[in-house]
């Protein structure tokens, strides 16, 4: 009969049969004895373990090594996980409540001012940077960023030659700065699948981060931007031009034109500078009657009479800009002319030059011949219609051919004031002639007053029989020659003058007639 070992005793049989053969009696002695000892040890600790199915299940899962290894790996995902979410979400908290970001879109006219600004940052830490400083001035002056973008400057000379400048400033990317005892970060971003559907450029956007104490720096740095950018366009004018339905700087801005330089004939200026005068001190009296503080002016006359100078020396002795405005531009309609004009920039000048020539294919039977998307009646309401603008706005229209223009569009309220530029006059003349030779060398007074009185002499008899000589065909006869010279040669610019004449009476006989509809 088998003997029954209590569970957790050792058992004889379990030793191998050579073993147990060759096993010395006392040593079998002490082996019982040390297994009596083991067989009692369990018994004392029974009570404390679990009993039952539970027993049973702990026991299995302490005996599996697999699971107690899965289990730990899992324990220590787990708590990374919930560690690094609670790194996160302290610092979002922190961020909001420490740091303050502001952004600037491309479409806001901030964001050129400040692209400049720290383009003269840049510059001013390079200069920086060579100087023994120390502290964190120091530090700052030699944080340079790594990521850079070109803005190039081109200026063209009257004398034909050109400069270039180049710029670098911190392109896409994250940069530092400085700013009056505060840190910023710059983030310039540029959505590769976005673009500005007017002017074709990715959108792109700029984020200013500081610690919220220093909020109030934002408004100082944009201030300061844009002092940086006029100063950048102090004494010149800038011209604007349409880029689908907003206004862009065309170009750089140009030196302002000194009225004196524009020669026009007796009281023609002084009556338009008197009029523009008068109606800028008036804004008020506008508004207090209802009345839409806007005027219109036309100027009219033959090519070369300088209209188109007169208009840019007017702008810049009252310190305004131009907006040039080209109907025949692709793409424009008019809802875009409408936008346009409602949202010019300020002190700016409205030009529409040619306006003849916009609506040229006008017709009696409709509107089908238009060049351009630009309609007849949606410019008349674009004017001063219920949609358009009530704010300052100052337009001026110029043509060579005054009889093609509809009544609607030059009647009052539209056109405010009509003044003929036409061609050189004797007081033209000899006003031109002061400003070229008065200071020439070898040339004394008596000199100069017989030359300028035979020079009128000639304009007046070329005017008797007919013969006109545009201001700008006289101003280039005097710029090739000297005084003596230009009295001399004056027969050969008559001769040119009376060609150009015949010309035009030719192309004007060839030309169909064009009819006008009516008011609408």
């Amino acid at each position: 009969m088998p003997l029954l070992m209590p569970q957790g005793t050792p058992s004889a049989t379990a030793m191998p049969p050579a073993a147990a053969a060759s096993a010395d009696p006392s040593s079998s002695a002490s082996t019982s004895m040390t297994g009596l000892a083991d067989s009692a040890a369990p018994a004392t600790a029974a009570p404390d373990a679990p009993g039952g199915l539970r027993g049973l299940v702990q026991s299995a899962l302490d005996s599996n090594p697999y699971f107690s290894a899965g289990f730990g790996l899992m324990a220590l995902g787990v708590g990374a996980q919930v560690l690094r979410r609670g790194a996160v979400q302290a610092a979002n908290l922190a961020q909001r409540r420490l740091l303050v970001s502001l952004e600037i879109s491309s479409k806001d006219p901030s964001y050129l001012w400040f692209l400049q600004w720290m383009s003269a940052q840049s510059a001013r830490q390079a200069a920086l940077a060579n100087q023994p400083l120390r502290g964190f001035e120091g530090l700052a002056s030699r944080v340079r960023s790594h990521e850079l973008a070109v803005e190039t400057k081109y200026e063209q000379r009257k004398d034909g030659s050109s400069t270039a400048e180049f710029s670098l400033v911190p392109g896409p990317g994250t940069h530092y700065f400085r700013y009056k005892s505060a840190w910023f970060q710059v983030k310039r971003e540029r959505a590769t699948n976005m673009l500005d559907l007017n002017s074709g450029t990715p959108w792109e956007t700029v984020h200013l981060t500081t610690l919220s104490r220093d909020r109030d720096l934002f408004s100082n740095l944009l201030g300061e931007a844009r002092e940086l950018a006029q100063q950048a366009v102090v004494g010149r004018t800038v011209i604007y031009t349409a880029w689908g339905a907003e206004w862009r700087p065309f170009g750089q801005p140009r030196e302002k034109r000194l009225l004196e330089s524009v020669v026009l004939d007796e009281g023609v200026k002084e009556r338009v500078v008197e009029d523009v005068q008068g109606f800028m001190r008036r804004g008020k009296w506008y508004s207090e009657r209802g009345i839409p503080y806007r005027r219109g002016y036309l100027l009219y006359g033959p090519p070369g009479s300088g209209k188109s100078s007169f208009i840019q020396a007017l702008a810049g002795s009252l310190d305004y800009n131009i907006c040039v405005l080209n109907l025949s531009e692709r793409g424009l309609t008019d809802d875009k002319l409408n936008h346009l004009l409602a949202n010019a920039p300020e002190r700016c000048f409205m030009l529409l030059e040619d306006i003849d020539a916009a609506f040229s294919s006008r017709s009696q039977t409709g509107e089908a011949g238009f060049n351009s998307n630009v309609t007849f009646s949606g410019l008349l309401n674009a004017l001063d219609g219920v949609a358009s603008s009530t704010s300052q706005r100052l337009l001026f229209l110029t043509t060579n051919h005054l009889e093609k223009l509809d009544a609607a569009l030059i009647r009052p309220g539209r056109v405010d004031l009509k003044e003929l530029i036409d061609d050189a006059t004797p007081h033209q003349a000899s006003e031109l002639f002061t400003r070229f030779y008065h200071d020439e060398d070898g040339l004394d007074e008596a000199a100069f007053a017989e030359l300028k009185a035979a020079m009128v002499r000639e304009v007046e008899s070329a005017m008797h029989d007919g013969v006109r000589v545009s201001m700008a065909a006289l101003q280039g006869h005097f710029i090739r020659n000297s005084a003596r010279q230009a009295v001399a040669e004056w027969p050969e610019l008559r001769r040119m003058a009376e060609m150009d004449r015949a010309l035009r009476a030719v192309a004007g006989a060839e030309q169909e007639k064009v009819h006008f509809a009516s008011s609408p």
